[in-house]
């Protein structure tokens, strides 16, 4: 009788070990399967190793980049289709123009705009966007990053607008962006890489690569962005060598 009365409990108890471990198991998914049109950003802090962290936050992003790129790939293989062609129909032309306005191309579209329109709808290095990400987002557990799905300390000028930065000095008025998804800070960000004047040389690394038959990569491109911070050139080697250091991490 007392064997039988000891077994409910022991079956109970190892019942809830079980329950437990799925539990924690689950607690770590989202990081590691990213959905696209997901808005909640994991907690990246509750990762102790450094290893799995950087793997969690490279995981759950790597997704949304891919995503973005296919995107402006298939716009890309349009637009090559296009430009190839002698004469265009009216759907054809508005879709053409309508690329322009989106990319900041002047119309009408000569010979030049149509060579800067090209340059501009390409895709970035997935490890280019993801270190930037990581250094940018203090590895998605910036404020920014947390409240505002903020992951490349993009700033916006009307009030409102995003969040203000505790740090910003008297008389600015600038804010750190807010977007709707982390998916929409990833398509802003390359959106402003491929259209933004100060980073016209990183685009002309790219088509360099493009027209030697070289995919574009992140060791290279990244030259081209002394300008997205102050710290200009120091900033730059930093991407560089987090480039370099976590490549291992960024692979299932």
């Amino acid at each position: 009788m007392m064997v039988q009365t000891l077994r409910a409990p022991l079956l109970l108890l190892v019942i809830l070990l079980v329950a437990l471990a799925w539990l924690r198991q689950g607690g770590e998914s989202p990081a590691r399967q990213a959905s696209v049109g997901s808005t909640v950003v994991p907690d990246f802090s509750q990762y102790q190793e450094v290893a799995e962290k950087k793997k969690a936050f490279f995981s759950y992003l790597r997704p949304l980049v891919e995503a973005e790129n296919a995107r402006i790939l298939t716009e890309r293989g349009r637009l090559k289709a296009l430009l190839g062609k002698r004469k265009l129909s009216p759907a054809e032309q508005e879709w053409l123009d309508n690329l322009a306005i989106r990319y900041d191309v002047p119309l009408p579209l000569d010979t030049e705009n149509r060579q800067t329109l090209l340059r501009r709808v390409d895709k970035l290095p997935v490890a280019l966007v993801l270190v930037q990400a990581a250094n940018e987002s203090a590895w998605g557990t910036s404020r920014f990053a947390i409240d505002g799905n903020n992951f490349f300390g993009q700033w916006c000028y009307v009030e409102g607008c995003g969040l203000v930065p505790q740090d910003r000095v008297e008389g600015a008025s600038h804010e750190v962006a807010k977007f709707s998804s982390p998916q929409a800070s990833v398509r802003s960000y390359i959106h402003n890489i491929n259209t933004n004047n100060a980073y016209r040389g990183l685009r002309e690394i790219r088509q360099t690569a493009r027209q030697k038959g070289q995919d574009p990569k992140a060791e290279s491109l990244v030259q081209g962005l002394m300008r997205y911070s102050e710290r200009g050139g120091a900033y730059v080697r930093e991407l560089s060598s987090m480039i370099s250091h976590n490549r291992r991490y960024m692979t299932d």
